[in-house]
């Protein structure tokens, strides 16, 4: 490579790092139990970023390319370490209060995510993606599944969630 093509390359994975980090502390942060363990798979996702992004061929969406290898990389490490605690940070409700949705809504949220972190490593990246709004199509093809594979599983695993906290099922 010649020293400009480095110097570009760098500056354009830098622009895409600062435009999609909060992308990516967000997937670490749903297989991570504590901050150590998420700077550390967010470490991991940008090498593995960096690794591959000679190798993007823009088949796919920039976006969709970084998902699928923070994804697996987070994959990954989960297996690598093995961990029995929980994999979600507990949230601070007070931090996703507002004035218009106040604790009821932190609550909701917090349920939700201690219920997420009850799931299978590919059932809570999928999870995730769908919380992201992402399309079937862009989740099925992130995570290497049809679209409409990705409605049934999000059907299944929505009424897991469901079951979760019905204590007729415990």
């Amino acid at each position: 490579m010649k020293p400009t093509d480095t110097k570009q390359k760098e500056a354009s994975f830098s622009q895409l790092v600062k435009r999609e980090k909060s992308t990516i502390y967000s997937l670490c942060l749903l297989f991570a139990d504590d901050k150590s363990l998420v700077d550390d798979m967010v470490q991991e996702c940008l090498i593995n970023l960096w690794k591959g992004f000679d190798g993007f061929e823009g088949r796919s969406d920039i976006r969709t390319w970084l998902y699928r290898v923070c994804m697996n990389t987070c994959i990954s490490f989960d297996r690598q370490c093995k961990h029995t605690t929980g994999y979600l940070v507990e949230l601070d409700p007070q931090l996703l209060q507002s004035e218009d949705d106040g604790a009821v809504a932190a609550r909701q949220y917090e349920m939700l995510h201690e219920r997420i972190k009850q799931l299978g490593p590919f059932d809570r990246a999928l999870m995730l993606l769908w919380l992201e709004d992402l399309p079937y199509d862009e989740i099925g093809s992130i995570i290497g599944i049809s679209a409409t594979n990705v409605g049934a599983r999000l059907t299944r695993i929505r009424e897991q969630l469901k079951q979760m906290n019905n204590p007729s099922n415990k």
